[in-house]
């Protein structure tokens, strides 16, 4: 049996979010609404790595992920890289981190939690046990991180 290695074209200026975790990819589409721009967006599900297991990978023309979204992205997928395309050369690459905190970017689920009630940018602290969970600023609950990759 042949093997075929297919390319996928590249872009001339944008990002690829690399290593993404496998059943993240759309996900990542869906939260950080990339879909809704209109450029050009190739997307790699299951991909085979190196080391035998897989991947997703994004590629998004015209459209360069910020520090803040990149580190974002730890949330679904902690071991991923962000690289900046201009000129279809790679001119700045960096792995995601995970922040301190995340505002405004999710939903409590608590419903008796007052941002569900009031005006109120969302506040999440991250906290490391032996997993990662999000407390929230106002209810003071902790949840699961996988609780959150579910909703989308």
């Amino acid at each position: 049996m042949t093997h075929k290695n297919l390319q996928v074209e590249a872009i001339e200026q944008g990002s690829v979010i690399d290593h993404i975790s496998p059943q993240q990819g759309i996900k990542i589409l869906k939260f950080f609404q990339f879909n809704n721009k209109n450029e050009k967006i190739t997307i790699g599900l299951n991909l085979p790595t190196n080391n035998g297991e897989s991947k997703d990978l994004i590629k998004i023309e015209n459209l360069f992920i910020s520090n803040t979204q990149a580190n974002q992205l730890a949330l679904f997928t902690p071991n991923a890289t962000i690289n900046q395309i201009k000129n279809f050369k790679v001119v700045h690459k960096y792995k995601v981190k995970l922040p301190t905190s995340f505002i405004g970017m999710l939903s409590c689920p608590n419903s008796n939690c007052i941002c569900r009630h009031e005006n109120v940018k969302t506040t999440f602290y991250i906290q490391k046990n032996t997993t990662l969970k999000l407390k929230c600023h106002y209810c003071e609950k902790s949840f699961d991180r996988t609780f959150f990759n579910e909703l989308y």
